[in-house]
Parts: structure tokens; C-alpha cells; sequence
């Protein structure tokens, strides 16, 4: 059976070692109101008071509405600081200021927000010596389901391990707020949008061939076809050499 509790217990005192490493006196993440965020958000204040969760609405309603509620409800649990910083001011200034520059497709238009995110999280980490903690499971990792340099980025990372169904387990144990648990994984990038259902495949089905080797021939193209593809987000930048 597994020992949430020693586990978690050795996920604090990871977080805590990177504090002092990097000699920074504070936490921030992004409290996207998502389960990796809650996870995270719960870690990182036990290990540290001075953690800050910034909820980031970006255009989509839902930012606005449940995700924004799901946040608050994990930080008065928790006794998380908040702040809320509104985004879609600076994303239409950001697409104003590209028109003449370029014509953006899906993907150009869907990772400008989580790089915004990150630019944010950032810029209040560097003005108050915090780390950003990073909020990415195992799951997205290898399917490439992040946005390079976006909700990819960060200085730690307490849960990269984890696999999307063992963080849903994780925080049953944990006691988060049931509308977090319960609601289907969303990035929140656009209306109705689900991971499961953008991918094509679900956690479970992914978990399962993570953790077991067991997968249908249906879910294994698909998942094999996201990694082949993104192998290029788990690499470290090519730098040139002299020979």
C-alpha cells in the first residue's frame, strides 16, 4: 500500500532543500484551479509559509468563472496567499501589437497565454526572491501536453514524477476541495476544452502504459504519435560546439 504520507513528507523536504539552495526567501506558482496546481499549491506551503498562488484568468470564460472559484477554494483551505492578475488585457496587446507581423494559427494563439502566465510568475518571483514552481505531471510531460518556455517552465518541480492519476490519488488523500478532484482536467485555454478529449486518449489509458507497459493498439498510436512529435520540449537546448 502506498505511504502518502511518508511521501509527502519527502516532497516538503525537497521543496525546502530547494529554497535554501537557491537562497530565495518565497514560493510563487500559477493556481490555475487544475489538480497538478492544487497539488502543488499544498506541497509547496508546507514547506514553506511565504507561498503565493496567482490565479491568471486569460480570455476564456472559465478562467473567469469555475477554474478562478476552484483556486480560491484550494487557497482558503490551505491558507494559501492569493493574487489574481488579469491577462486578457495583455494578450490582446500582444495580438495587436503581432498584426502586420505574422498570421497566427491555433497554436500560435493557444501557447500565448501559458507563456504569459509564465512571464508572469516569473516577474513577481524576481521581485521578491521566490521560486516558480513548476506545476507538470509525468503524463503531459511525455505526451508533450505543456507549451515550451509556457506552464514548461519553472525552477522546481515537486510532482514531474507523478503520473496524471496518481496526482487525482494524491489529492484524495490530501482532502482537496471536491469540485478540484472531481472536475475533468482542463487547461482552460479555450471553451469546453478537455485534455482527454484534445488528445484524443485518456490519463487512465496513458497512466497505464507509463506505469504498466499495458496499452490497446488505438491508445498506443496516439500516445506514441504526441511523444515522437514533442521530443523537441524534453530536450535541452541545442547549443553549437566547436570542434
Amino acid at each position: 500500500m502506498r505511504d502518502y504520507q511518508a511521501e509527502f513528507d519527502a516532497r516538503v523536504a525537497y521543496i525546502r532543500n530547494k529554497l535554501s539552495e537557491a537562497h530565495a526567501d518565497g514560493i510563487v506558482f500559477g493556481n490555475s484551479g487544475g489538480k497538478d496546481s492544487a497539488l502543488v499549491g499544498i506541497l509547496c506551503k508546507a514547506a514553506c509559509d511565504n507561498t503565493v498562488g496567482v490565479i491568471m484568468p486569460c480570455s476564456s470564460k472559465r478562467n473567469y468563472g469555475e477554474d478562478a472559484e476552484d483556486g480560491r477554494a484550494l487557497a482558503g483551505q490551505f491558507g494559501i496567499e492569493t493574487r489574481v492578475v488579469d491577462l486578457t488585457p495583455v494578450r490582446e496587446a500582444e495580438l495587436k501589437a503581432l498584426e502586420g507581423a505574422a498570421v497566427l494559427n491555433d497554436m500560435a494563439l493557444t501557447n500565448i497565454a501559458p507563456r504569459l502566465r509564465m512571464t508572469t510568475l516569473y516577474a513577481i518571483g524576481a521581485a521578491e526572491n521566490r521560486l516558480v514552481a513548476g506545476t507538470g505531471n509525468r503524463s503531459e510531460t511525455y505526451m508533450g501536453y505543456f507549451t515550451k518556455w509556457g506552464d514548461g517552465a519553472s525552477d522546481f518541480n515537486p510532482i514531474a514524477d507523478l503520473c496524471a492519476t496518481e496526482v487525482f490519488a494524491f489529492l484524495r488523500f490530501l482532502n482537496a476541495p471536491a469540485s478540484i478532484v472531481e472536475k475533468a482536467p482542463s487547461a482552460g485555454l479555450f471553451e469546453g476544452q478537455t485534455d482527454e478529449a484534445e488528445m484524443g486518449v485518456t490519463y487512465a489509458a496513458i497512466d497505464n502504459y507509463l506505469l504498466h507497459g499495458e496499452v490497446n493498439e488505438h491508445d498506443r498510436a496516439i500516445i506514441d504519435r504526441y511523444h515522437s512529435r514533442s521530443e523537441h520540449k524534453r530536450r535541452l537546448i541545442s547549443t553549437f560546439e566547436n570542434p
